[in-house]
Protein backbone atom coordinates (compact mmCIF):
# COMPACT_ATOMS: atom_id res chain seq x y z
CA UNK A 1 0.00 0.00 0.00
CA UNK A 2 1.47 3.18 -0.84
CA UNK A 3 2.12 5.75 1.76
CA UNK A 4 0.54 8.51 -0.17
CA UNK A 5 -2.60 6.54 -0.27
CA UNK A 6 -3.32 6.70 3.53
CA UNK A 7 -5.22 9.97 4.40
CA UNK A 8 -8.45 10.86 4.40
CA UNK A 9 -10.31 12.62 0.79
CA UNK A 10 -12.00 15.64 0.51
CA UNK A 11 -13.30 13.79 -2.66
CA UNK A 12 -13.24 10.62 -4.92
CA UNK A 13 -13.62 10.38 -8.16
CA UNK A 14 -15.12 7.42 -9.61
CA UNK A 15 -14.64 5.60 -13.39
CA UNK A 16 -18.33 3.63 -14.38
CA UNK A 17 -17.59 1.02 -16.52
CA UNK A 18 -15.71 -1.80 -15.02
CA UNK A 19 -15.49 0.12 -11.95
CA UNK A 20 -19.14 0.25 -10.61
CA UNK A 21 -20.91 -1.49 -13.04
CA UNK A 22 -19.95 -4.38 -15.57
CA UNK A 23 -21.20 -3.17 -18.75
CA UNK A 24 -19.04 -5.08 -20.94
CA UNK A 25 -21.21 -7.29 -22.44
CA UNK A 26 -23.97 -4.26 -23.23
CA UNK A 27 -21.41 -2.48 -25.06
CA UNK A 28 -19.32 -5.34 -26.91
CA UNK A 29 -22.80 -6.13 -28.51
CA UNK A 30 -23.69 -2.78 -29.42
CA UNK A 31 -20.09 -2.54 -31.13
CA UNK A 32 -20.85 -6.00 -33.15
CA UNK A 33 -23.90 -4.46 -34.59
CA UNK A 34 -22.08 -1.40 -35.02
CA UNK A 35 -19.09 -3.13 -37.08
CA UNK A 36 -22.14 -5.09 -38.99
CA UNK A 37 -23.86 -2.23 -39.90
CA UNK A 38 -21.41 0.13 -41.02
CA UNK A 39 -19.81 -3.32 -43.26
CA UNK A 40 -16.91 -3.71 -41.50
CA UNK A 41 -15.68 -7.45 -40.19
CA UNK A 42 -16.69 -8.02 -36.30
CA UNK A 43 -13.97 -8.30 -34.41
CA UNK A 44 -13.41 -11.23 -32.16
CA UNK A 45 -14.60 -10.86 -28.40
CA UNK A 46 -11.52 -10.29 -26.90
CA UNK A 47 -10.73 -7.59 -29.26
CA UNK A 48 -13.93 -5.73 -28.75
CA UNK A 49 -13.28 -5.80 -24.84
CA UNK A 50 -10.28 -3.45 -25.70
CA UNK A 51 -13.00 -0.75 -26.64
CA UNK A 52 -14.18 -0.41 -23.05
CA UNK A 53 -12.57 2.42 -21.13
CA UNK A 54 -11.06 5.02 -23.45
CA UNK A 55 -12.99 7.25 -25.49
CA UNK A 56 -15.05 5.44 -28.47
CA UNK A 57 -13.82 8.19 -31.09
CA UNK A 58 -10.02 7.10 -30.23
CA UNK A 59 -11.37 3.53 -29.98
CA UNK A 60 -12.33 3.23 -33.82
CA UNK A 61 -8.95 4.80 -34.84
CA UNK A 62 -6.62 3.21 -32.80
CA UNK A 63 -7.87 -0.58 -32.93
CA UNK A 64 -10.06 -0.71 -35.88
CA UNK A 65 -7.41 1.33 -38.13
CA UNK A 66 -10.29 4.11 -39.22
CA UNK A 67 -9.69 7.65 -40.25
CA UNK A 68 -11.27 10.65 -37.69
CA UNK A 69 -13.86 10.83 -40.27
CA UNK A 70 -14.79 7.25 -40.30
CA UNK A 71 -14.12 7.17 -36.66
CA UNK A 72 -16.69 9.57 -35.92
CA UNK A 73 -19.11 7.82 -38.23
CA UNK A 74 -18.57 4.69 -36.53
CA UNK A 75 -19.06 6.93 -32.93
CA UNK A 76 -22.38 8.08 -34.15
CA UNK A 77 -23.85 4.61 -35.15
CA UNK A 78 -22.72 3.17 -31.84
CA UNK A 79 -24.49 5.35 -29.82
CA UNK A 80 -27.34 5.48 -31.69
CA UNK A 81 -27.64 1.35 -30.99
CA UNK A 82 -26.73 1.82 -27.63
CA UNK A 83 -29.15 4.62 -25.99
CA UNK A 84 -31.69 3.98 -23.71
CA UNK A 85 -32.43 0.27 -22.67
CA UNK A 86 -29.06 -1.22 -24.38
CA UNK A 87 -27.33 0.54 -22.01
CA UNK A 88 -29.07 -0.18 -19.09
CA UNK A 89 -28.27 -3.94 -20.10
CA UNK A 90 -25.69 -4.06 -17.21
CA UNK A 91 -25.01 -4.70 -13.45
CA UNK A 92 -23.29 -3.16 -10.98
CA UNK A 93 -20.39 -4.83 -9.47
CA UNK A 94 -20.85 -6.54 -6.14
CA UNK A 95 -20.27 -4.70 -3.33
CA UNK A 96 -19.69 -0.90 -5.09
CA UNK A 97 -23.20 0.48 -4.15
CA UNK A 98 -22.66 -0.64 -0.65
CA UNK A 99 -19.21 1.14 -1.03
CA UNK A 100 -20.55 4.31 -2.26
CA UNK A 101 -23.57 4.12 0.26
CA UNK A 102 -20.65 4.63 2.96
CA UNK A 103 -18.55 7.01 1.15
CA UNK A 104 -22.09 9.25 0.79
CA UNK A 105 -22.08 8.58 4.75
CA UNK A 106 -18.96 9.12 5.82
CA UNK A 107 -19.60 13.45 4.28
CA UNK A 108 -16.99 12.84 1.54
CA UNK A 109 -18.26 14.33 -2.05
CA UNK A 110 -18.27 12.17 -4.67
CA UNK A 111 -17.95 12.94 -8.56
CA UNK A 112 -18.65 10.51 -11.43
CA UNK A 113 -15.56 10.92 -13.99
CA UNK A 114 -16.71 8.74 -17.28
CA UNK A 115 -15.64 8.25 -20.91
CA UNK A 116 -19.54 7.05 -21.85
CA UNK A 117 -21.28 9.75 -22.85
CA UNK A 118 -22.94 11.84 -20.24
CA UNK A 119 -26.37 11.74 -20.31
CA UNK A 120 -26.00 7.77 -20.76
CA UNK A 121 -24.09 7.90 -17.31
CA UNK A 122 -26.76 10.04 -15.56
CA UNK A 123 -28.84 7.00 -17.10
CA UNK A 124 -27.39 4.20 -15.44
CA UNK A 125 -26.71 5.67 -12.12
CA UNK A 126 -30.36 6.60 -12.00
CA UNK A 127 -31.83 3.28 -12.86
CA UNK A 128 -29.09 1.59 -10.13
CA UNK A 129 -30.57 4.10 -7.76
CA UNK A 130 -27.15 5.40 -7.54
CA UNK A 131 -26.98 9.00 -8.93
CA UNK A 132 -28.01 10.76 -5.07
CA UNK A 133 -24.26 9.43 -3.76
CA UNK A 134 -23.19 11.90 -6.43
CA UNK A 135 -22.23 15.46 -5.98
CA UNK A 136 -21.26 15.61 -9.68
CA UNK A 137 -21.66 13.62 -12.95
CA UNK A 138 -19.05 13.85 -15.81
CA UNK A 139 -18.54 12.25 -18.92
CA UNK A 140 -17.98 12.59 -22.70
CA UNK A 141 -19.91 16.05 -24.09
CA UNK A 142 -22.52 14.63 -27.36
CA UNK A 143 -20.31 16.75 -29.74
CA UNK A 144 -16.79 15.02 -28.44
CA UNK A 145 -15.27 18.38 -27.26
CA UNK A 146 -15.11 16.88 -24.15
CA UNK A 147 -13.78 13.08 -24.70
CA UNK A 148 -10.24 12.45 -23.38
CA UNK A 149 -10.36 11.79 -19.90
CA UNK A 150 -7.82 14.30 -18.60
CA UNK A 151 -10.55 16.43 -19.77
CA UNK A 152 -13.31 14.66 -17.80
CA UNK A 153 -11.45 14.47 -14.53
CA UNK A 154 -10.80 18.30 -15.16
CA UNK A 155 -14.55 18.74 -15.37
CA UNK A 156 -15.39 16.99 -12.53
CA UNK A 157 -13.01 18.43 -10.06
CA UNK A 158 -14.29 21.80 -11.55
CA UNK A 159 -18.10 21.24 -11.06
CA UNK A 160 -17.19 19.66 -7.57
CA UNK A 161 -15.14 23.01 -6.87
CA UNK A 162 -18.10 24.80 -8.07
CA UNK A 163 -20.28 23.47 -5.16
CA UNK A 164 -17.42 24.45 -2.53
CA UNK A 165 -15.87 21.23 -2.27
CA UNK A 166 -12.18 21.03 -1.53
CA UNK A 167 -10.59 19.33 -4.29
CA UNK A 168 -7.32 19.80 -3.30
CA UNK A 169 -7.47 16.13 -1.37
CA UNK A 170 -9.29 13.89 -4.62
CA UNK A 171 -8.20 11.01 -5.41
CA UNK A 172 -9.35 9.19 -8.86
CA UNK A 173 -10.82 5.20 -8.70
CA UNK A 174 -10.40 3.47 -12.44
CA UNK A 175 -9.87 0.06 -13.83
CA UNK A 176 -7.92 1.31 -17.22
CA UNK A 177 -4.52 2.97 -17.85
CA UNK A 178 -6.96 6.13 -18.97
CA UNK A 179 -8.18 6.61 -15.48
CA UNK A 180 -4.37 6.87 -14.18
CA UNK A 181 -3.40 9.01 -16.78
CA UNK A 182 -6.28 11.40 -16.75
CA UNK A 183 -5.92 11.55 -13.22
CA UNK A 184 -2.05 11.98 -13.12
CA UNK A 185 -3.01 14.56 -15.82
CA UNK A 186 -4.77 16.91 -12.95
CA UNK A 187 -2.46 16.12 -10.62
CA UNK A 188 -4.54 13.63 -8.73
CA UNK A 189 -3.29 9.71 -7.38
CA UNK A 190 -5.49 6.96 -8.88
CA UNK A 191 -6.42 3.20 -7.96
CA UNK A 192 -7.08 0.90 -10.24
CA UNK A 193 -9.56 -2.26 -9.55
CA UNK A 194 -8.42 -5.56 -11.13
CA UNK A 195 -11.98 -6.57 -11.56
CA UNK A 196 -12.74 -4.24 -14.46
CA UNK A 197 -11.43 -4.31 -17.44
CA UNK A 198 -7.54 -3.43 -17.42
CA UNK A 199 -4.71 -5.82 -18.19
CA UNK A 200 -2.16 -6.13 -15.54
CA UNK A 201 -0.09 -4.09 -17.59
CA UNK A 202 -2.14 -1.13 -17.33
CA UNK A 203 -1.70 -1.08 -13.06
CA UNK A 204 1.94 0.42 -13.84
CA UNK A 205 0.14 3.85 -14.35
CA UNK A 206 -1.43 3.66 -11.17
CA UNK A 207 -0.48 4.82 -7.56
CA UNK A 208 -2.51 1.51 -6.03
CA UNK A 209 -4.14 -0.91 -7.11
CA UNK A 210 -6.79 -3.09 -5.49
CA UNK A 211 -8.69 -6.66 -5.78
CA UNK A 212 -11.43 -6.09 -3.80
CA UNK A 213 -14.09 -3.89 -2.49
CA UNK A 214 -12.66 -4.47 0.83
CA UNK A 215 -9.22 -3.26 -0.11
CA UNK A 216 -10.48 -0.68 -1.82
CA UNK A 217 -12.65 0.61 1.20
CA UNK A 218 -9.60 0.66 3.65
CA UNK A 219 -7.84 3.03 1.45
CA UNK A 220 -10.49 5.17 0.44
CA UNK A 221 -12.33 5.03 4.07
CA UNK A 222 -9.71 3.84 6.18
Amino acid sequence: MNATLTRTWSAILFDLDGTITDSAPAITASLARTFTRMGRPVPSAADLLAYVGPPMLDAFQEYAGMTPDEAASATAVYRADYHGAAALDTAVYPGVAGLLERIHAAGIPLALATSKPELSAIAILTHFDLAKYFTATVGASADDTRSHKAEIVAEALARLAATGVDTSGAVMVGDRSYDAIGAEANGIPAILVEWGYGSPAEAAAATAVVHSTDQLSKLLLG
